[in-house]
């Protein structure tokens, strides 16, 4: 006797819960006029290193970012990004390797949202469950460091398929560790045909510009939160 039909019964309505809450939450952030990103990346990739460098850069640039950091445990990189000055939330999931909906709107509780003009949010590192489960993000952004190998996004589809765009970090380490960059960017292309992709390095500054300039146009063709009138 098999139970696969009911454990597909359970999934699909926990999904669905989640996607409901997410349109909930998307509308919720657009209303204060707040561009979302959802990083997502394999352990050790340096979603942290880009996002510490990505948050400094953002307020030298007059831009009002906060962030929301999921991990198993601890609150070691919601610390580092605090340095930064910005806002930041972690959220500890207890063992799920992922972030839900729920989590980002239980997190979000008690900030004035009309204050940011983008939240990042660094979900938990995995490449696999994070796919399937819709945070409100305007965008996805998977990331992919040279270190782990050209043949990732082979390796895992059903993520860089979901992705809106990629950043390579760690470019400084490309050259030591003989990756090649071409099959890297062919494989991208594969899998997420016509995906923007960033090369970029958090230590060296490399690529750094075109991406922050990316994310300050994309924050300002986003509709302006609603004024508010008069009664």
């Amino acid at each position: 006797m098999t139970t696969t039909p009911r454990v597909l019964e359970i999934r699909q309505k926990v999904l669905s819960k989640n996607d409901e809450l997410a349109r909930g939450l998307r509308d919720r952030l657009h209303a204060h006029g707040v561009f979302t990103l959802n990083f997502v990346s394999s352990p050790g990739t340096g979603k942290t290193r880009l996002l510490e460098e990505t948050l400094g850069r953002l307020v030298a640039r007059g831009v009002k970012p906060a962030a929301l950091v999921g991990d198993l445990a601890t609150d070691n990189d919601a610390q580092r990004l605090m340095r930064s000055g910005v806002p930041v939330r972690q959220i500890t999931t207890a063992g799920r390797c992922h972030l839900e909906a729920e989590m980002i709107a239980t997190h979000l509780e008690g900030w004035d949202l009309g204050q940011f003009d983008i939240l990042f949010i660094e979900n938990v590192g995995n490449l696999v469950c994070p796919s399937s489960y819709d945070l409100g993000e305007d965008l996805r952004v998977v990331m992919l460091s040279v270190t782990e190998g050209e043949d990732k996004p082979l390796k895992y589809p059903s993520l860089f398929n979901s992705a809106d765009l990629a950043v390579i970090t760690k470019l400084d380490l490309a050259e030591a560790c003989e990756t090649d960059m071409a099959a890297m960017h062919q494989n991208l292309q594969a899998i997420r045909p016509g995906i923007r992709v960033f090369e970029t390095s958090a230590k060296t500054g490399a690529g750094m510009d075109e991406w922050i300039a990316f994310l300050v146009e994309q924050q300002r063709i986003r509709p302006a939160a609603p004024e508010a009138t008069a009664e």
